[in-house]
């Protein structure tokens, strides 16, 4: 994993806007339609070389395919193990309850979109036999960087966690959680090592803070804890023969615009992730409910294997941050570590983490990643001065 050695560089989260051509084939292909599968590898190609070149036109450093290929960050799993069928029931977190007028509004914003809530569940043993659109993703990927007059500082791709699999597929097969989570580790780890061998391995693991509000919003804190301790561990036994420093993990409270009045406190869950076999964390910090958390991770020590990839531009607003603003908050992320090498600036989240549900339009998301290459430039002008 690159470190900022001489200038903070940039990245983001992982996944970016499609456009309407890919997200209708893609939810009509996840829905079971019909489609021509020859212009759905045609569209995804074409997303792929655009998000490349628009990330490289923004000057980020450290770029990836932007998940076009995939209908969800997450849900994608289902079309490519077998075991999965019928549909979770998955509960709905208590800001959906406690405001029902933003929930219509929310509702009216996506009239139709990827599954999320209603996504396949397991409905027998889960296993991971075919790898070729894991294989054919990364091939085209790597196509795409092989054409370009310049390569980036460094290349990711992301992948699920078992924790959040477990808890968005839901289980109607294994006889406990736990035994669905460490099934799921040892089928994911075969597309943990395909990918790490090829680009850095981002883990997308948003169960491990925002399942607190969801799956386990009727459990205690501490027993939700000991759960995260639960999918810490089986993410560590998936990510066993892959080296720590070529894996970065994502944690998150859930990427949508909302109230977010029952998040959990980062000083809770930091202690969980540092516990992850990982050399680099991504986090929340740009949007209104996480800005102040700096002060818990000072506290709380980054391990000295991690680099901290903070958030420094929202990823549900269509705000442009000033340059000024990222900078300020790329620097607070350097006081809180200690070290300016081991910060490297980042999106709060995905700006495409299920087709038809962007937040931000793709024309802003390429303004909000240039204005966060601007922050990074003044904050290492006065970091390196």
């Amino acid at each position: 994993m690159q470190t900022s050695r001489d200038r903070i560089l940039t990245t983001h989260v992982g996944s970016l806007p499609r456009n309407a051509v890919l997200s209708d084939l893609l939810i009509r292909d996840e829905a079971g339609e019909a489609i021509d599968r020859g212009e759905l590898a045609r569209q995804a190609e074409a997303a792929v070389r655009h998000v490349v070149a628009r990330q490289i036109a923004a000057g980020v450093d450290i770029v990836n395919d932007g998940e076009q290929p995939r209908v969800g960050f997450q849900t994608y799993v289902a079309q490519r193990m077998t075991g999965f069928g019928g549909e979770s029931k998955r509960p709905r977190a208590p800001d959906y309850v406690e405001f029902p007028a933003w929930a219509a509004q929310l509702s009216r914003r996506f009239p139709r979109r990827s599954k999320v809530g209603n996504a396949p569940q397991a409905v027998a043993a889960v296993s991971y036999d075919d790898l070729s659109a894991a294989e054919e993703e990364c091939r085209l990927f790597r196509g795409t960087l092989d054409a370009l007059p310049r390569p980036p500082v460094e290349a990711f791709m992301t992948a699920a966690s078992p924790g959040i699999i477990a808890t968005t597929l839901m289980n109607a097969h294994y006889d406990s959680h736990e035994a669905y989570v460490f099934a799921l580790a040892r089928e994911m780890r075969k597309e943990y090592e395909l990918i790490a061998g090829r680009f850095l391995l981002q883990i997308d693991a948003p169960d491990l803070a925002m399942e607190r509000a969801m799956l386990f919003q009727d459990r205690s804190e501490r027993e939700f804890l000991a759960i995260a301790e639960l999918h810490v561990a089986a993410l560590n036994e998936a990510l066993a023969n892959v080296p720590r420093e070529r894996v970065r993990l994502h944690c998150c409270w859930g990427n949508w615009e909302g109230p977010h009045l029952h998040d959990i406190a980062m000083e809770k869950v930091l202690p969980v992730l540092f516990g992850a076999r990982v050399g680099g964390l991504s986090i929340e910090f740009a949007n209104p409910r996480h800005q102040h958390e700096y002060a818990a991770l000072k506290q709380a020590r980054l391990p000295p294997e991690f680099v901290l990839l903070p958030g420094v531009i929202d990823s549900t607003t269509n705000f442009v941050e000033h340059p000024e603003v990222v900078a300020s908050r790329i620097c607070q992320a350097v006081d809180a570590v200690g070290d300016r090498e081991r910060v490297i600036a980042s999106s709060d989240c995905g700006f495409g983490t299920f087709a038809g549900s962007e937040y931000v339009a793709e024309d802003v998301v390429w303004a909000k990643l240039a204005a966060c290459r601007q922050g990074a430039d003044l904050a290492s002008s006065r970091l390196w001065s």
